[in-house]
């Protein structure tokens, strides 16, 4: 406070007593969120206690975040602090996902060894908008079951049910799985590899199977096959021919052995396992089980 019985203070006082410094007090007295009550005799800014009381919050407000702007209007009394809170919240939760996004792709840049390119549309496949990831996936699974009317309809009820239900706010995680996943489900070779597979399905069913089947096949194809494995029984062995048969039959054996080979590789696995990240769940790609009968299947069709 100066001496000179005014209760006034400049702004090298308002510094000191306050631990800002004389060049911010300064600025938003500038800016006008900090107007000083009077004038020295020498021209110097003087303000009072209300002055830093009012500084006090002004420096409270710009702590939390928010601009100038907004801290005026406060002040001006032309909105609550809940109020401009409440809009803040909003603004920093766009902030966040959006550097959640930037977290995931310089993670991923960094663990692939990315070029340039790849970085760019790394970067774009994952600042796409939530309605722009679900026309990607519906897209995909439109393409791959066009003219399939007799695909099980589980399964399709299943794929159109995850190109729908991609979180609208992914973690850092998600994010670098939905990269992956846009890259693969726009990789030609991958899309023509489940579009195989979907019309092996479509074929192998008439017009009577009931829906599901095809998932209760492969529930009991794991089964059988982990039997085996605890089993010891080796895919050349003599005693997976049985294993073989109650799975399929009298079946040709190097068409099963297409069929499984379509429905059922790496890329396939990884696929599933990508969806299981993005819907926050965990999934088993069986690829032990699935080896096994491509092994024994091979086993029997070498020639």
């Amino acid at each position: 406070m100066i001496d000179d019985g005014t209760g006034l203070f400049t702004i090298g006082e308002l510094a000191r007593s306050t631990g800002l410094t004389v060049r911010t007090i300064r600025y938003w007295s500038d800016e006008g969120v900090l107007t000083p009550v009077s004038r020295s005799a020498g021209g110097y800014r003087l303000y009072d206690a209300e002055s830093a009381a009012r500084l006090e919050l002004i420096r409270t407000l710009r702590e939390l975040g928010l601009g100038l702007v907004d801290v005026r209007k406060v002040l001006d009394g032309e909105r609550t602090v809940a109020e401009v809170a409440a809009a803040h919240v909003v603004a920093l939760d766009a902030q966040i996902r959006s550097l959640r996004t930037i977290r995931a792709v310089l993670s991923t840049v960094a663990r692939r060894g990315s070029t340039a390119e790849e970085m760019t549309l790394m970067n774009k496949l994952a600042r796409l908008s939530a309605a722009e990831r679900r026309r990607i996936m519906e897209e995909f699974v439109e393409e791959m079951f066009h003219g399939l009317d007799h695909v099980d309809p589980d399964i399709r009820e299943r794929m159109r049910n995850t190109a729908v239900n991609l979180p609208d706010d992914p973690t850092p995680e998600q994010v670098d799985a939905w990269v992956e996943l846009a890259e693969m489900v726009q990789d030609p070779e991958f899309r023509a590899q489940m579009r195989r597979a979907a019309e092996f399905n479509h074929g192998g069913r008439r017009q009577d199977t009931p829906a599901g089947a095809s998932m209760w096949f492969v529930k009991r194809l794991i089964e059988l096959t982990e039997q085996a494995r605890e089993r010891g029984i080796a895919p050349e062995s003599p005693e997976a021919e049985k294993v073989l048969r109650e799975l399929f039959g009298n079946a040709d054996r190097a068409d099963i052995l297409e069929r499984v080979k379509a429905t059922h590789n790496v890329r396939l696995a990884r696929y599933r396992e990508l969806l299981g990240i993005l819907k926050g769940t965990q999934v088993k790609a069986y690829e032990e089980e699935f080896a096994w009968v491509v092994a024994a299947l091979e086993a029997r069709t070498a020639s």
